[in-house]
């Protein structure tokens, strides 16, 4: 009986260890900002397969929202597996950057994250991995603010990245839209007047800045997107709004409404889609990793 105890230990532990060394793993990788003179840091997750082979891989960048912070994705999903699965299952890099609490980013007054995560972030983790190192094998996405920094640094970069998405975004920085009670509404104004150096949503730093009034340059780039928000959600009206425009101008899009709201287990659900999204543009490319 004590043999057959030691044994299924020995199995026990011996399928352990045979089960990790063939699961993602995770990074964290400093990413000083010159720009912005501070140290930061991201979580990059390596698929298993990336280190039995020399190919240079893909590259997914998954943007935290607002109040979060670079390692919102590996630590807030219910699944805490999620993005390592996915990573997995695709032959994908994840890389998740620093953007602050309420960078938005943006290149501001008070932040660089535009110049941060397109000048610095993505240098560094070409330089630093095997990536494909071309838009033809990088592509974003993000929740929430993430959702807005996705679209808006594909948009303004679009030599960088060759396809985007967005769940939950906050398509139109009007905060006064956002379904929200007063109280948020207040937060929200003290933290864009910080941010913005203005809370008057009628400023052109606001209407040039939200994504709802960049249609014409998403046409131009003819990037592919995909775009999806939860029906209860209380930004839903923005991405309503979004999809409209970009209808109506004639862009190809991806856009889907399921119900859910502004919470982790409706973007724990969404992500897989993009990912799948991704992997078909990826696999256009030539870039996928088989």
């Amino acid at each position: 009986m004590q043999f057959k105890n030691i044994s299924f230990l020995i199995i026990s532990v011996f399928s352990f260890i045979c089960f990790n060394s063939n699961a993602a793993t995770v990074d964290s990788l400093d990413v000083p900002s010159t720009a912005m003179n501070k140290n930061y840091k991201a979580a990059v997750v390596l698929p298993a397969s990336y280190a039995n082979n020399k190919t240079a891989y893909p590259v997914l960048y998954l943007l935290h929202g607002g109040g979060g912070h670079f390692r919102d994705w590996l630590t807030s999903t219910p699944d805490k597996n999620l993005v390592k699965n996915l990573a997995d299952k695709y032959n994908l890099i994840i890389v998740m950057p620093e953007g602050e609490t309420f960078g938005w980013y943006m290149d501001t007054p008070n932040s660089q994250f535009e110049t941060y995560i397109t000048k610095e972030v993505i240098q560094k983790i070409d330089a630093t991995y095997r990536t494909v190192k071309s838009s033809k094998g990088r592509v974003i996405t993000g929740l929430s603010m993430g959702g807005h920094g996705a679209m808006y640094l594909s948009t303004r970069h679009p030599e960088l990245f060759g396809a985007a998405g967005t769940m939950s975004g906050a398509m139109d920085m009007n905060y006064t839209k956002f379904k929200v009670n007063a109280d948020f509404t207040k937060s929200l104004k003290d933290r864009f007047e910080k941010l913005l150096g203005t809370s008057d949503v009628s400023n052109e730093v606001y209407v040039r800045n939200s994504i709802v009034n960049m249609v014409d340059v998403i046409k131009k780039n003819a990037m592919p997107i995909i775009i999806d928000c939860g029906v209860d959600d209380f930004l839903i009206d923005a991405n309503r709004e979004l999809h409209s425009r970009l209808l109506y101008a004639g862009v190809s899009h991806d856009y889907t409404e399921r119900p859910g709201a502004h919470t982790w287990p409706y973007w724990e659900n969404s992500l897989p889609y993009h990912v799948l999204f991704f992997q078909k543009i990826l696999k256009n490319n030539g870039v996928v990793v088989e």
